[in-house]
């Protein structure tokens, strides 16, 4: 199951280096890459094991500080994030949740069609070149 407002695309490739091409797809597209965290080498450190499992976060304050400006709360929801994974059946999986689902959580829609519409069509555009 797929949870509310999580866009979720398979990918032909291995999880590192989906992310890897993530990374360069929305860097390619004017996004700052913040932070790429890897929670299967953080399970290891605490003995755990976890099957690939990586997060990007990454964004552009142009875009992002509008809507922080009509609802500060979906700062927790910003930069965007992308989750790269391996399920049991051994798919790599790419995540992100959908900017205008996030705009709805926030109550910060109005008024900012454009910015959603970019947001929408980057996360899009560099999915598909990540998991392509």
């Amino acid at each position: 199951m797929t949870p509310e407002g999580l866009i979720v695309r398979a990918s032909r490739h291995e999880p590192k280096e989906t992310m890897d091409r993530l990374a360069a797809a929305v860097t390619a597209r004017g996004a700052a890459v913040v932070a790429r965290i890897d929670h299967a080498a953080a399970a290891t450190t605490v003995g755990l094991a976890l099957a690939p499992t990586e997060v990007l976060v990454f964004g552009n304050p142009r875009a992002g500080t509008p809507l922080m400006q009509a609802a500060q709360t979906i700062g927790i929801d910003l930069p965007l994030k992308a989750l790269v994974w391996r399920d049991a059946a051994g798919i790599t999986h790419l995540g992100y949740n959908d900017p205008h689902w996030l705009a709805r959580r926030h109550g910060a829609e109005a008024g900012h069609e454009a910015v959603l519409k970019a947001m929408a069509a980057l996360l899009a555009a560099a999915a598909e070149e990540a998991v392509g």
